[in-house]
């Protein structure tokens, strides 16, 4: 089995799950999200409120663009592998947009999105040189980043998923999938990892070998994301009745 010296690099420095490394940006997102919704909700007027947020999803947006470009002219760049076509990447590149037209379409797609495969990313990280290189600030921001924005917006703009919010998330997700299977046929690539599973432990491992858990992830994304949708209609439920009682 040959290595070069980069992979050597990347198999020593590479993120542990549980470490100081992986748990630490978890809290200070957590404690930073606190303050900031707090503060946006209780000082901020609504277009302080949402210019704030805006300029926070741009940060992040530019953030993936300057790792891209970075690694463009001064490092070994690959379409193969490199391009920002993962759905974390591509939701960090395009997150302003929500921010600034904040379409309630766009919600119905990122509250899932976000909870369901972030929340993934953040517990089994899968960064290949860990701290203090671009790619791990680069992880962070993108990941804890994005689920601050969904937080906020559920929080500070009081959106909700709908029922039809979990279909619609899904299906637009299987029209995106489809798009990345072109792209990984016509560059042998394997965005979206699906080709092959990711070196690192993920959820991944339990579904079986490909084409097995492609399979696997299709049939539970639904409950999956209504699992992600039950808070909200348990809490509309009881404000409703609560609204009906007079209470």
């Amino acid at each position: 089995m040959n290595f070069n010296l980069l992979d050597l690099i990347r198999l020593q420095s590479r993120v542990v799950i549980g470490g100081l490394e992986h748990v630490i940006p978890i809290i200070i997102a957590t404690l930073f999200a606190v303050f900031f919704i707090r503060y946006a909700k209780n000082k901020l007027d609504t277009p302080k409120q949402e210019k704030y947020i805006h300029y926070f999803a741009c940060l992040i947006s530019l953030t993936v663009l300057a790792f891209h470009l970075y690694y463009y002219f001064f490092g070994e760049y690959n379409i193969v592998t490199d391009l920002p076509l993962y759905l974390c990447s591509l939701m960090a590149l395009l997150i302003p947009f929500f921010t600034y037209y904040k379409k309630y379409w766009m919600f119905e797609i990122l509250v899932f999105w976000a909870i369901g495969g972030f929340t993934q990313g953040v517990i089994t990280p899968d960064i290949a040189i860990g701290f203090p290189s671009f790619d791990y600030f680069r992880f962070w921001a993108v990941h804890l980043g994005v689920l601050i924005i969904v937080f906020y917006a559920i929080f500070v703009f009081n959106m909700r998923p709908k029922l039809a919010s979990v279909f619609k998330s899904y299906f637009t997700l299987q029209g995106y999938v489809f798009i990345v299977i072109l792209i990984n046929y016509a560059l042998r690539a394997n965005y979206f990892y699906l080709i092959e599973k990711p070196k690192t432990a993920t959820i991944l491992d339990y579904f079986g070998e490909w084409p097995y858990y492609v399979i696997v992830v299709q049939i539970i994304l639904i409950p999956y994301f209504l699992l992600i949708y039950l808070p909200f209609y348990l809490i509309d439920r009881k404000k409703n009745k609560n609204e009906l009682l007079g209470e």
